[in-house]
């Protein structure tokens, strides 16, 4: 299999785990994404919008509808009252730590299939791949 097949596959895999795993907190990918994203604190829209990839106004709504579940709110920026920052709610907290643990737990079966020689290989390349691409943490290592 080449390089460009693993990697395509692969990620149709991880977000196929991935959108499983919402379901079963139901949430969507990207409201899956998006607690994970908020786990190590309150985060502006701007950022918030590079590190999803997401347009103004795709964001908007994600966070409306995420808020809606009572998972997100919006808050001041205390550094600069025009500004908004998006926040987990109590119940936010409780479900994207649950998510993310059944998330990296069934992740972490993919390559059940590898010893741990193997595992620490492909971790290294792949994290090499991501910090090549400098791809936007929307999902840190596991404690």
């Amino acid at each position: 299999m080449s390089v460009v097949t693993a990697l395509v596959r692969g990620a149709f895999l991880v977000n196929a785990v991935y959108a499983d795993a919402g379901r079963a907190y139901g949430l969507t990918p990207q409201q899956g994404q998006l607690l994970c994203v908020l786990m190590p604190g309150p985060t502006g829209m701007g950022e918030l919008g590079a590190k999803l990839g997401l347009a103004k106004s795709s964001l908007t709504g994600l966070v409306d509808r995420t808020s809606r579940l009572g998972f997100v709110r919006r808050e001041s920026d205390p550094e600069d009252r025009r500004a908004v920052r998006v926040a987990l709610t109590e119940d936010g907290s409780r479900v994207a730590e649950d998510f993310y643990a059944e998330t990296c737990r069934r992740i972490d079966d993919l390559p059940s299939g590898l010893d741990a020689a193997e595992r620490g290989q492909l971790a290294g390349l792949l994290g090499r791949v991501v910090e090549d691409n400098e791809v936007p943490v929307v999902f840190a290592d596991p404690a």
